[in-house]
């Protein structure tokens, strides 16, 4: 029986589910972009107020199926602002092109409900339920401009490797529940480990949740979709799916006491070192702006797993803090991809790039940032981000991982200048559009997030550090 309290702690869910029906609702009663997209951002900044609220009732486990404690809470918080940012950019995106844009807003925020739905998971049934959710809405979303045909195949391949991986990921869930006879995901591992079912079911787990997370060898899809998809979801593909996926991952790897099997340990680290030199080495030969980034993404899934496969407190902060760099650096470089990119077609080449120094000097500083966030260069999140993982891998000595890291991140500098470098090569005259305000407020907000937590990382590492204390399993 869900009582009052477990509906206050449920607040920021309900909110979202139900900015979903309003804009639903609207649509049917008329169309109106302006209008829906304003029901969207209200609903988003009514689930972000109710964070607070939830927060007088947490830590709770509403029934067997979720928890709401300061670390849900926190990474619920990135999410939504995550998706206000790619509300706002695709505003303006879609604004340029002909066709129904309002049911964009509805397929977006029912994929924030399931992957809210992930980070609050304590459960199987939780699990796979808001998987599905958030996963079946993207197949909409990366298909969403049907005159794409690029956008189309990106879609099919999406929904049948999808669909693929949602199949190793029940068998999985079918034999670690008939090995421990227990579907809470804490509970598992003590119950079922020395079950000869056990292993199987848990190597088909992170079958489905390493297509999910992009890490190699599932990565294949990663940039194909993301060159595919409109920019504004190839930004939410990288940020809100695979934040929520590793939200989930990283609470139950520490509570179930996984890192402490040295299988499952072998299995992530193997994963990790392939996913940094893969990522990168693939990279460096794209000409692609959106492949490039998609590359990158993988890479940067290897750096977490470092901190992930470390021990201690500091692992744990150390994720979550190189997790938010990354998702602002993220959206900040799609975002200027979305500005940049016309009715006709997507700013997707270097080409496109060429002399926007000289062009829009504002957007190419912001684009700058970014990368430089993405590189790991000081004055930047991404600098203290990699600078914790480094220091949660050698308070554990993974000492091959941190030099792997260390090389690889080397190589990623290259592919980023060469962007930069492109941006300050000679103008090329290209018809730009102008840049629609909602974007240019996501993309303020994201260079100012990156350069003062770069400096100044105290109050992030407090709010990280104060939703740990609350974190329950």
């Amino acid at each position: 029986m869900i009582g009052a309290a477990d509906l206050i702690a449920l607040l920021p869910l309900l909110f979202v589910a139900g900015g979903s029906v309003a804009a639903m609702l609207a649509i049917a009663i008329r169309r109106s972009h302006v209008l829906v997209a304003g029901l969207t951002v209200a609903a988003l900044a009514g689930a972000f107020g109710c964070l607070w609220i939830a927060a007088a009732a947490a830590p709770r486990r509403v029934t067997a199926l979720l928890i709401v404690d300061g670390y849900a809470l926190f990474f619920m918080a990135l999410l939504i602002g995550a998706t206000a940012a790619v509300a706002l950019l695709g505003y303006g995106y879609l604004e340029m092109r002909a066709g129904r844009r309002e049911e964009f807003y509805v397929l977006l925020l029912t994929g924030t409900l399931g992957a809210m739905v992930l980070a609050a998971s304590s459960h199987l049934a939780s699990f796979f339920l808001g998987l599905e959710i958030l996963t079946v809405s993207l197949y909409a979303l990366i298909a969403y401009l049907p005159a794409r045909r690029v956008s189309l195949e990106a879609g099919i391949k999406y929904l049948i490797l999808a669909a693929s991986s949602a199949a190793f990921l029940l068998f999985g869930m079918a034999l670690v529940y008939a090995a421990a006879g227990t579907m809470d995901l804490t509970g598992m591992l003590a119950a079922g480990a020395d079950d000869i079912l056990f292993v199987p079911g848990l190597i088909l787990i992170v079958t489905g949740i390493g297509f999910k997370l992009a890490v190699v060898p599932f990565h294949m899809w990663t940039p194909d979709v993301y060159q595919g998809a409109p920019a504004p979801i190839a930004a939410y593909i990288a940020t809100v799916s695979k934040g929520a996926m590793f939200a989930l991952l990283l609470r139950y790897y520490f509570a179930s006491g996984a890192r402490h099997a040295g299988a499952v340990f072998l299995i992530f680290s193997i994963i990790a070192i392939s996913s940094m030199i893969a990522g990168n080495l693939l990279a460096l030969l794209q000409t692609n702006v959106k492949r490039i980034l998609a590359y990158s993404s993988i890479a940067h899934m290897g750096y977490l797993l470092v901190a992930f496969l470390a021990s201690g407190e500091l692992a744990m902060q150390a994720a979550m803090f190189y997790l938010v760099a990354y998702l602002v650096s993220t959206l900040g470089a799609f975002g200027i991809v979305s500005v940049l990119s016309s009715a006709e077609s997507e700013a997707e080449t270097l080409e496109d790039y060429r002399g926007l120094f000289w062009r829009r000097p504002a957007l190419a500083g912001v684009f700058t940032a970014m990368l430089l966030s993405l590189a790991g260069i000081p004055l930047t999140a991404g600098f203290i981000g990699k600078f914790y993982v480094v220091s949660a891998g050698a308070s554990s000595t993974l000492w091959a991982l941190i030099v792997i890291l260390a090389i690889t991140s080397g190589v990623g500098i290259f592919y980023y200048l060469r962007i930069v470098a492109a941006m300050c090569g000679s103008a090329a005259e290209i018809s730009e559009p102008r840049t629609a305000m909602p974007a240019g407020v996501v993309l303020t907000a994201a260079t100012a997030f990156l350069l003062w937590f770069g400096i100044y990382p105290a109050p992030l590492l407090n709010a990280i550090r104060a939703a740990l204390s609350q974190l329950i399993a």
